[in-house]
């Protein structure tokens, strides 16, 4: 019995690393930084992911890849009882997917059929979402709040950017060999830590 214990314990500190769960803890700097996919997560978090889905994604499979790690993360978040949030920026308008529920299956489904698409109201829904959250950290106080945000930054302005009270990770999935690299300029703006998605799948 205490030898599948120790087996338990470390597994949970090799194998493959959960890089969302990693990553919405902040960028890590040493080794125990690192989630593994074995390790629990404490109860009572909140993940709140905003998925920028316009026109403009669908360059050199860049959205393909984000639902990849979208589906990541949708795993994690279920095995770790975290409480989702979920709002997609594209068309004329945000749209909330999920507000605030256990993960599901049925989020398999509704990532299946995500497709890009129109504009970019990203700013719109950063401003929804640091409402909802403030509204919600009232209801709340004890729960513990992550961003997510996935984006290729191509924004026409980046003015007006609301303050999010959470720790919050930027995956940046703008690809192809011109990159205006703005999703670094939003990351720095949201005071939010930066990652280009092929870092994490390099790894």
């Amino acid at each position: 019995m205490d030898n599948g214990r120790q087996g338990k314990r470390h597994a949970a500190r090799s194998g493959s690393v959960n890089w969302p769960g990693t990553l919405l803890n902040g960028r890590p700097k040493v080794r125990a930084d690192l989630l593994f996919q074995l390790r629990t997560r404490t109860p009572h978090e909140l993940w709140l992911v905003i998925v920028d889905a316009s026109a403009s994604t669908r360059r050199h499979q860049a959205l393909s890849d984000a639902k990849g790690v979208l589906a990541q993360l949708f795993d994690d978040a279920y095995r770790q009882r975290a409480r989702l949030a979920l709002l997609t920026a594209s068309g004329a308008a945000p749209k909330w997917q999920v507000q605030g529920l256990k993960a599901s299956s049925g989020l398999r489904t509704w990532l299946d059929d995500l497709g890009a698409g129109g504009g970019t109201p990203l700013l719109a829904a950063l401003n929804e979402a640091e409402h909802w959250l403030t509204v919600r950290r009232k209801r709340f106080p004890a729960e513990q709040q992550r961003l997510l945000v996935l984006t290729d930054g191509r924004l026409k302005e980046c003015s007006g950017l609301p303050v999010l009270a959470c720790p919050g990770l930027l995956i940046d999935i703008e690809r192809g060999p011109i990159r205006l690299g703005r999703a670094r300029q939003l990351a720095t703006a949201l005071d939010a830590d930066y990652r280009h998605i092929d870092d994490l799948l390099s790894v």
